[in-house]
């Protein structure tokens, strides 16, 4: 076997190779992204021109249609039934409260249920209730004779209602309500001397 000689290529031909690759490289980087295409619009001044094509009815012989002799009987006409459309969603329905369960509760003619507390947590209790409410009645009584803007006067009102509550509750016997409203009765009026 023979061995060939290597083939050269002229240094003209690889020159010349060599600038072809570097211009069409070159030039792919200078030519850059193609341009953005836009979509076509729909040219709307002809589309009140297209009108769609209504396809003719088709003549049918009366002898291919069924004879209908008579209709039957348990076929009625439809109702049709008129519903109103709310601008708003309906108002929800409340019952009204039974009066004769408040009455009985309020007046106490109802049974009452209030746990048993011994007579030295009954006086203890009974001791924090004054103590609360005589409290809050100082309080409100710092506050008569000043004018009181609208939550103010709400405050005041509250307070009142509570301590109604509480010493109602006491006559009842029901302590752990009563001192309730009276804690709240104190804290909303410390609240509204606060904010004189």
């Amino acid at each position: 076997m023979s061995a060939r000689p290597p083939t050269r290529i002229s240094v003209a031909f690889a020159t010349r190779a060599q600038t072809a690759v570097m211009v069409a490289t070159v030039g792919f980087f200078l030519a850059g992204c193609p341009p953005e295409q836009k979509p076509v619009a729909f040219p709307w001044k002809t589309a009140a021109a297209i009108r769609p094509i209504i396809p003719q009815p088709v003549a049918t012989r009366g002898a291919d249609l069924p004879e209908v002799t008579s209709i039957p009987g348990d076929l009625e006409p439809p109702t049709l039934r008129l519903v109103p459309i709310r601008s708003a969603p309906p108002r929800p329905r409340v019952p009204a409260p039974s009066t004769s369960s408040n009455d009985a509760v309020k007046s106490g003619d109802g049974p009452l249920i209030v746990p048993q507390m011994t007579p030295a947590e009954s006086a203890a209790a009974e001791q924090e209730i004054n103590a609360n409410l005589s409290a809050a009645e100082k309080n409100l009584g710092t506050v008569s004779g000043k004018t009181l803007n609208a939550a103010q006067t709400d405050m005041a009102n509250k307070s009142k209602g509570f301590i109604a509550d509480a010493r109602e509750a006491a006559r009842a016997g029901d302590w752990p309500r009563a001192r309730s409203l009276a804690k709240k009765a104190q804290v909303l009026s410390d609240e509204l001397a606060r904010s004189l």
